[in-house]
C-alpha cells in the first residue's frame, strides 16, 4: 500500500461512478487527497480545446465548497475515516502551480475514458509525477457521466438512483437541483 495518492475530478455533481474511482484509488493508499478540478471556472478556466467541460456554467452548476463537503459527506458515509483523506483545490489547466496543491511525492491516480483524460495524464508525468492509470475505458463502458447526471437533474428524471444517498441529499437540502434546472433553461442543456 502506498503512503499516499492523489485522484481529481470536477465531480460536477457527485455520482456513483465517482465513487468507485474515489474508493478504488483510497484502497490503494493510506490517505488519500481529493483534487476538485476548476475549483473556480473564472481563476482556473480550460485552457486545452479538449477540456470540453471546464468553461461554462451549465457545466459546472456548484462551487468548489459545495463539491468539497459532497464528496467530504460520501466518503465518510461510504466508511472512509476523516484523517485517511483530504480535499484540495487542483488547478489541472494551471499545471505549473499544482504542486502547491497536493503532494509530489503521491502516486496520482487516474481513470482514462477520453482524449483529456490522455491530456491530463501527459500533462501530469510531464511534471515528474508519479501516475498510475487505474482503469482505461471507452466512453459507453464509462457509466453515467456528470453530464447526463445533470441533465436528468435539468428535466427532473429519476437522477436519485446514480448518486450516494448523501450527495442526492446535499443537492436537493441546498437547492442545487433548483439551479441546474435554471442553469438549463436559461442556457440550454447538453
Amino acid at each position: 500500500m502506498t503512503e499516499t495518492g492523489v485522484i481529481h475530478g470536477r465531480f460536477q455533481v457527485l455520482h456513483l461512478k465517482h465513487m468507485e474511482y474515489l474508493l478504488a484509488a483510497k484502497m490503494r493508499c493510506r490517505t488519500l487527497y481529493v483534487g476538485i478540478t476548476h475549483p473556480d471556472i473564472t481563476a482556473y478556466a480550460a485552457v486545452s480545446p479538449l477540456d470540453e467541460h471546464g468553461t461554462t456554467k451549465t457545466d459546472n452548476p456548484l462551487t468548489y465548497l459545495e463539491r468539497y463537503q459532497m464528496i467530504r459527506d460520501a466518503l465518510l458515509d461510504f466508511g472512509v475515516k476523516r484523517e485517511e483523506f483530504e480535499i484540495v483545490p487542483f488547478p489541472i489547466s494551471s499545471p505549473d502551480i499544482l504542486r502547491q496543491y497536493a503532494p509530489s511525492d503521491a502516486v496520482y491516480y487516474m481513470s482514462i475514458c477520453s482524449a483529456w483524460d490522455e491530456e491530463k495524464y501527459q500533462t501530469l508525468q510531464a511534471l515528474g509525477l508519479n501516475v498510475e492509470v487505474l482503469w482505461k475505458k471507452s466512453g459507453e463502458e464509462k457509466g453515467i457521466t456528470g453530464t447526463e447526471l445533470r441533465a436528468m437533474i435539468a428535466r427532473d428524471g429519476d437522477w436519485k438512483q446514480y448518486m450516494p444517498k448523501t450527495a442526492a441529499e446535499y443537492v436537493e437540502k441546498n437547492g442545487i437541483d433548483q439551479r441546474i434546472r435554471q442553469l438549463y433553461y436559461t442556457y440550454g442543456g447538453k
